[in-house]
């Protein structure tokens, strides 16, 4: 097997690709002036990138497809691997030519990257006219006034109070049929290895009014999946203001009927849950991320309670032993996320999708340890995983007081078996929906050919089948005949 030294998904999506805006003649007539975003990294940053085109939208940008088209260029950075940002700085040089061609096109730098460096990114990039942190982004229509009056632009001041909760997103290069919700921004997770709290910020949730009243027009403008995003959706929390209850009973706010639910204590998130399942049988809800500290018994019966809340969780363990997880301040330990793994399947079912991430080569991480990180992989057979090789990050708490001691080679031999274990287990959990109808969201044509079509099921898991005379968004239910260890490939029975 090949090395691999940084990321491996054995999953459909891929964290690591670039969301180019979509150019439309109504597009182009919002504006004269053009905004091309490339976002990189978590689905956090593509959910941001939309902000970010909405706020645009209102200071006359229209968004275009064509970096060469553009008078305007947003970076929107990942900072979590040094690889992500090495990513980063190589557009930057093919940027740096466009420029010379464009003199007038300002090239911006967004998200976790832009915060981590500051006003260090203006010297080290010379490219770059404009840095904006990611609670930074209703500002950013100043800072192109400045940039564009010669001044080089920065604001990476954090907020404890941004969502961007009134502040409808512009979706870009969406497929119609699926999108992205924030319900809350930044981690109090101090995880040692872990830039999150550094370049997010304190946590913070959003109004579950806001919330809804986002999902609903989604579902009304044909959109049939929402996944609700957070750093950690199980630490969401909302205090309902007083009174509320009595407005929302009297329909003064015109907010739809799920929201009539809303508990008179503390919104948590399995309420929150609760709320976007009710408002229709036919939209999907998933959600990103747990912390396994936090996931609740409620949050596991609220979504055994209702059909439309997909069975899938997604539980980052990144170790399996005990010793590396209190050097990563993860507060488990291996029993306590076992035990947790079982109330899910004694919960949901064996069914019940599970990835995780797993971290190779963590500092002072044995032998030993690392069998121990195998051998959770053996007893929770996830369905998938994002794999990674230890990548110190300046700033984080392990920077500081641990030494990055693990040759590269050998977080490299032990990321690949890792690697190697993943893709057995995956191949078993796909052979397990073989002769069974999966229930599939269709999102459009397949990768390899317009005579397929492909959409996930409820165990988020890529299926693909011969077009017919199916349309996308439409629910079709499949037969699974064979897969491989990534997709499951069948026939449609009904629809």
């Amino acid at each position: 097997m090949a090395v691999i030294s940084e990321l491996t998904i054995l999953q459909p999506a891929d964290k690591e690709q670039i969301d180019l805006p979509r150019t439309s003649e109504e597009e182009l007539a919002v504006g004269k002036k053009r905004l091309y975003i490339e976002s990189y990294g978590c689905q956090m940053n593509f959910a941001d990138s939309e902000i970010v085109a909405a706020v645009m939208r209102n200071a006359g940008f229209a968004t275009t497809s064509s970096a060469e088209e553009a008078d305007l260029i947003f970076l929107n950075t990942c900072a979590i691997r040094d690889n992500a940002e090495q990513k980063v700085r190589n557009r930057l040089k093919h940027l740096t030519g466009l420029k010379r061609q464009k003199p007038e096109l300002l090239v911006g730098m967004l998200g976790c990257m832009a915060e981590r460096l500051k006003t260090k990114l203006l010297e080290e990039e010379k490219v770059v006219d404009i840095v904006a942190g990611p609670d930074a982004y209703r500002d950013i229509p100043k800072l192109v006034e400045e940039a564009e009056s010669g001044q080089k632009a920065v604001n990476v001041f954090l907020s404890r109070e941004e969502t961007y909760a009134d502040i409808s997103p512009i979706r870009l290069n969406s497929n119609g049929v699926t999108a992205f919700v924030s319900i809350m921004r930044g981690c109090d997770n101090m995880c040692s290895f872990c830039v999150v709290p550094f370049t997010r910020g304190r946590e913070r949730s959003r109004d579950p009014h806001s919330i809804v009243r986002e999902a609903q027009e989604l579902f009304e403008q044909g959109y049939r999946e929402v996944t609700l995003l957070g750093q950690n959706v199980d630490s969401y929390k909302w205090h309902v203001a007083e009174g509320l209850g009595q407005r929302v009973e009297s329909g003064e706010n015109q907010l739809p009927h799920a929201l009539t639910t809303v508990p008179s204590a503390p919104t948590t998130f399995a309420n929150l849950l609760e709320m976007v399942a009710q408002i229709h049988p036919d939209l999907r809800v998933r959600f990103s991320t747990s912390h396994p500290k936090d996931i609740t018994d409620d949050v596991l019966h609220t979504m055994a309670r209702y059909e439309n809340i997909c069975k899938y969780i997604h539980l980052p363990a990144q170790s399996g032993n005990s010793r590396v997880l209190r050097l990563m301040n993860r507060t488990y330990d291996r029993p306590w996320y076992i035990g947790k793994i079982d109330r899910i399947r004694e919960i949901l079912g064996e069914d019940c999708g599970i990835s995780t991430d797993m971290i190779s080569g963590f500092c002072t991480e044995t032998e030993e340890e690392h069998q121990e990180s195998l051998s959770l992989m053996e007893y929770v057979r996830y369905d998938y995983a994002y794999m990674f090789a230890y990548s110190e990050r300046p700033g984080t708490l392990a920077a500081k007081k641990y030494t990055d001691d693990i040759p590269e080679e050998v977080k490299k031999r032990r990321l690949n078996e890792i690697i190697a274990r993943q893709l057995e287990h995956s191949a078993e959990r796909n052979q397990r929906h073989i002769g069974q109808v999966q229930r599939v969201l269709i999102e459009g044509p397949s990768k390899r050919s317009d005579e397929f079509l492909c959409g996930r099921n409820d165990q988020n898991k890529m299926v693909v089948f011969p077009k017919g005379s199916h349309q996308k968004g439409q629910y079709v239910d499949v037969l699974v005949t064979e897969c491989t260890s990534a997709t499951l490939l069948g026939q449609v029975v009904s629809h």
